[in-house]
């Protein structure tokens, strides 16, 4: 497994500043494949000034340029497609396919699009006697996960780059070889010195040393609620914009007399991708009371078919792992009913978690109302569709959601939803479309035209 020695900092690789490493492993074999630099604030402080020297030139680059650069990342990164995906599984333990198709393909796709929004987005508009401009806020600090690692960079870097910012990257510890191939992506699609710089290194120290540090305009953040929290207090502070993509705990309302046997199997296979490791899954399941035993028993019959190692990957650490696990025995602790998996290792090497299903979840309990962030999935009965309504809002989160009924029935379900996006009928993931939560599932959007706005400052001029 290849990995540098430094930080990508003004234009190339550089050593970093302290002898400190932190360990990348296999989350398949328990094994460590590489070490990587653990940055401090005096590399946090060196990637900052060079992107606040590069802001300038790079703001003042017309956007048919900008999209050009985009569009040589896009090929690059195709370029390295099958290194991308082997290093995603070996890092994060993505089953080979997830592995192309999401995790690699996804991102690739994400980066183009917005080398094709350059083309028409309006970066100035009329408005009566007034002209709008959207300039770029300067410097982003991009504070990335680890669950989808290559996704989740595009997401924040190409947006802010196609708006005319610089950006300093902090990836996720647990996945920083992913980040490692993308910024030789960037390398090579020839963007100039200091446009992009990337940290590796710890959360509390270079993550911490991103948010405080003055030269930063704009912080982008995907990871827990917790720490996000933290993170728009210091932003806050400092009078500094955030955009904060954070848990989700989301529903998956299947209304009176819908087709069980497209909406649980689709549902879980939502729940369980990536093994659970999503900010979006739909960890919880609502079923009419008249459906309800017919559709925990297909719930078991379809989780058969999800074999760890196979269709289902690790979870990324035995730390989370551990976590996972810590739900599991709490939901059997509060009286849920354990229909399939448990805690038992299904393997022995590697930190897997077999698929859990619970039945009888009711609202007050822990499984229910925390993010869990494995392949766990909790049924629960309602009465009606108001007490559906009241069961699928019930949580502080709302990110996503999917409704399964009559498509009329659905829509006006979807939109008394609190959450970002919602899925009727198993509507495909839409790259173009904005993706992002409410409450405290987090702040701004990501993708398309809304995650690039996320990017600019609007200023009008009088005449």
């Amino acid at each position: 497994m290849k990995a540098h020695d430094g930080m990508y900092i003004d234009g190339g690789w550089r050593p970093a500043a302290t002898h400190d490493t932190t360990a990348v492993v296999n989350p398949a074999t328990e094994e460590v494949i590489a070490r990587v630099p653990a940055g401090s604030a005096q590399d946090v402080d060196a990637a900052v000034r060079a992107a606040r020297a590069a802001f300038p030139g790079w703001s003042a680059t017309p956007p048919a340029e900008r999209a050009a650069r985009i569009a040589a990342l896009r090929d690059a990164m195709a370029a390295r497609k099958d290194e991308i995906a082997a290093t995603v599984t070996a890092e994060l333990g993505a089953p080979p396919k997830l592995a192309q198709a999401v995790h690699t393909g996804l991102p690739i796709m994400v980066a183009g699009s917005y080398a094709e929004l350059l083309e028409t987005f309006p970066f100035d508009e009329k408005v009566g006697n007034s002209t709008v401009l959207l300039e770029p806020v300067g410097v982003v600090g991009a504070i990335t996960p680890w669950n989808y690692p290559l996704h989740q960079i595009v997401a924040k870097v190409a947006p802010a780059l196609a708006a005319g910012c610089t950006v300093v990257l902090k990836p996720a510890e647990d996945t920083p070889l992913t980040a490692r191939v993308f910024a030789e992506a960037v390398h090579e699609a020839g963007f100039p010195a200091g446009v992009f710089n990337m940290v590796t290194g710890l959360g509390p120290v270079a993550g911490q040393a991103l948010v405080e540090h003055t030269g930063t305009d704009l912080i982008s953040f995907t990871g827990s609620t917790a720490v996000g929290r933290r993170i728009g207090a210091a932003a806050g502070a400092a009078v500094k914009r955030v955009a904060l993509e954070l848990g989700g705990k989301s529903a998956s309302v299947v209304l009176p007399g819908a087709d069980l046997a497209a909406a649980v199997p689709a549902g879980l296979a939502n729940a369980l991708s990536n093994s659970g490791q999503r900010c979006s899954a739909l960890t919880r399941v609502l079923v009419h009371k008249d459906q309800y035993e017919e559709a925990v028993a297909l719930a078991a019959e379809t989780v058969a078919a999800y074999t760890p190692g196979d269709r289902l990957g690790p979870l990324v650490s035995a730390a989370q792992r551990d976590r996972v696990l810590g739900y599991i025995e709490k939901g059997v602790a509060e009286g849920a009913r354990l229909v399939t998996g448990g805690t038992e290792p299904p393997l022995e090497r590697g930190y897997y978690v077999s698929p859990t299903i619970f039945a009888d979840v009711t609202p007050g309990m822990t499984i229910a109302q925390e993010e869990i962030f494995g392949p766990v999935v909790a049924f629960m009965e309602y009465e009606d569709e108001d007490d559906a309504l009241r069961i699928a809002n019930g949580t502080v989160y709302g990110l996503a959601g999917a409704v399964w009924g009559e498509p009329g029935a659905a829509v006006d379900f979807a939109r008394r939803m609190e959450a970002g996006q919602v899925d009727v009928n198993g509507g495909r993931f839409n790259p173009l479309a904005p993706f992002g939560g409410y409450k405290q599932s987090g702040i701004g959007r990501e993708l398309g035209a809304h995650g690039l706005t996320e990017y600019l400052h609007t200023k009008s001029l009088q005449f």
